[in-house]
């Protein structure tokens, strides 16, 4: 879902979703750490590319009536972005369903503000857009940047905020993040942002002092396996770069992990 409507740096992420698919033919089937070939534990299905609206809150409204028809199929949506202004269209139908919802977010950026340059549906929103939602909690891993302007919200709302700043990536404890999860309802949003800059360049707003493949994986299957259920997932804002390959198959590779995590580890 390749919306591109309030990047505030470097663009591109347009282009992202069919990188990612696109690279997503070069990742291995086998899996190493789950001995497996996780893709037998599941049914694959992608849509078909399709006009998104400029206007944020109509392709909002488009996403979530996409991702609502997906969920009424029983299946597992996975949306590829596109900025992260996505995610609150992409939860609004998990969000009718399961009103306490948890979101475990990857990030650089605590996206809490109360809109940036003029859009309330920012960017540099999503999060916040996403606690207008009164019962929704998020886990917020590896973040490193946030304005001054977001901390009375954050500070409100310390009940249902709970960050794991990336400054203190190495006193990391894994159990004490998937706590906050544990038997709950859980969606994964993923800005590939959170990723050391070191590691992924092809990004809007790269940042460095942040998350390492390792680090994300650890982290990823402990929540799945303490989640009530995992319920669906989107990775946002790759800008690809032309003839840097990585980037994209790091993106590939994670949504296949999430994907083996979710269905294939406890098989």
């Amino acid at each position: 879902f390749g919306l591109e409507a309030s990047v505030s740096y470097g663009g591109g992420t347009a282009a992202g979703p069919q990188a990612m698919i696109d690279a997503s033919h070069q990742v291995e089937l086998f899996d190493e750490e789950l001995w497996r070939e996780p893709c037998r534990d599941f049914n694959l299905r992608t849509l078909a590319p399709f006009a998104i609206p400029r206007d944020i809150p109509a392709a909002l409204d488009q996403l979530a009536g996409v991702v609502g028809g997906i969920l009424d199929e029983g299946r597992f949506p996975m949306t590829f972005g596109g900025e992260h202004s996505i995610t609150p269209g992409a939860i609004r139908p998990f969000v009718e369903r399961h009103p306490d919802l948890v979101l475990l977010q990857f990030d650089a950026h605590a996206d809490l503000r109360d809109g940036y340059e003029g859009e309330h549906f920012s960017h540099a929103s999503a999060i916040r857009r996403c606690l207008d939602h009164p019962n929704v909690s998020v886990v917020s891993v590896g973040i490193r940047n946030i304005s001054a302007g977001e901390i009375p919200f954050l500070d409100a709302n310390r009940d249902r905020i709970h960050i794991y700043w990336g400054k203190d990536r190495r006193d990391w404890n894994v159990g004490e993040i998937v706590s906050h999860l544990k038997g709950r309802t859980v969606y994964i949003t993923f800005d590939l942002d959170g990723f050391d800059a070191s590691l992924m360049q092809a990004t809007g707003t790269p940042e460095p002092g942040g998350i390492f493949w390792d680090d994300a994986m650890r982290i990823i299957r402990a929540a799945t396996a303490a989640a009530g259920e995992v319920v669906g997932a989107d990775i946002n804002e790759l800008a690809p770069i032309e003839g840097l390959h990585s980037c994209n198959f790091l993106a590939a590779k994670l949504a296949y992990k999430i994907l083996a995590y979710r269905f294939a580890a406890a098989a």
